[in-house]
């Protein structure tokens, strides 16, 4: 696979059967109206539990533009868009999830505007319908979150959905680390980078594969691989601590002085409460920075790819 074409998309499923279709029907016309035949569609099964492999095996047979990848299990979104990327032909690249919440039609505003000389073009989320009011609060508070910690400027309110010049993608495919956040590590490359606003849709099929405990390991791996910030948390710990241990000398002195002191648990269990749990916070960010340490010292691979299903050329005639 060398020949250049003019647009790749990379799609991430996981467990995607009952919309799939549909999906593929409206990328395909989407990128039919603006590159013709000279495009790809790369689905990525992130080792689904349903008949989403099934599904793309079928597609992949009918259609010659559609290229299925099985990966060998469950890898996570970040990763399965990270094989994808490493399959692709095209000299523009666009991200899109397969649950139909980011509308493929706009792939040919992105592609006129990749034009105008930009990097990078990648939507931003102006109304989020058919998603939890927590999960838009908590949304929210991680970007303000991170946009204050880190010294990469981060879009607010974006996910991966976004259109790349093939060189931002050679250099985002050159980038080792394992606990991968690509919407920063695209923001990280810098280059000519701009928005495109739009309103997301509810889901077409199924049900979220986002879990809480999803949401709370990209939160980490966004904090953790843009920011010291955690790190840094230790020392402020430290030095309130002091101060309140200078407070409580001067407070336990003045009462021998004066001898008013008056014995009792309540000020001792809030210095060992305060302080231990202090020391637990700081072992929990220590713990956390050198666990991805050592998990990228081993050199494992990303991920593992099994299958990859494209539609067979006919057999040649004999004459």
């Amino acid at each position: 696979m060398t020949d250049t074409l003019a647009l790749t998309i990379v799609a991430p499923c996981y467990n995607e059967e009952a919309g799939l279709a549909a999906f593929v029907a409206r990328m395909t016309a989407a990128a039919d109206a603006v590159a013709g035949s000279d495009y790809e569609l790369i689905l990525v099964d992130d080792g689904s539990r349903d008949r989403t492999w099934s599904v793309i095996r079928g597609l992949a047979s009918d259609h010659p533009r559609i290229v299925g990848v099985r990966l060998s299990r469950n890898h996570g979104h970040q990763l399965a868009v990270t094989a994808g990327l490493s399959l692709v032909r095209g000299r523009r690249i666009m991200v899109i999830d397969a649950d139909l919440q980011d509308p493929p039609e706009l792939v040919g505003e992105m592609i006129a505007r990749l034009d105008e000389g930009y990097d990078v073009v990648f939507g931003r989320r102006r109304q989020r319908a058919g998603e939890s009011i927590f999960k838009r609060a908590t949304a929210s508070a991680f970007y303000r979150t991170l946009a204050a910690l880190t010294e990469t400027e981060i879009p607010l309110d974006t996910g991966d959905f976004r259109l790349m010049s093939r060189r931002i993608v050679d250099r985002l495919n050159a980038m080792p680390e394992r606990d991968r956040f690509i919407r920063g590590m695209v923001a990280w490359l810098g280059g000519r980078q701009t928005e495109l606003l739009y309103d997301r849709d509810p889901r077409l099929a199924g049900q979220t594969n986002y879990t809480l405990r999803r949401m709370v390991r990209l939160a980490i791996d966004g904090l953790t691989g843009f920011s010291t910030a955690p790190l840094r948390l230790a020392m402020v710990l430290a030095g309130f601590g002091l101060v309140v241990a200078v407070g409580l000398m001067i407070y336990v002195l003045w009462g021998f002085l004066t001898h008013s002191a008056t014995p009792g648990w309540t000020s001792l269990a809030l210095i060992v409460v305060f302080f231990s749990t202090a020391q637990l916070a700081c072992l929990a960010i220590f713990g956390e920075y050198l666990g991805r340490t050592y998990m990228q010292s081993k050199g494992r691979p990303l991920y593992m790819i099994d299958e990859i299903a494209v539609r067979s050329p006919p057999p040649e005639a004999k004459g």
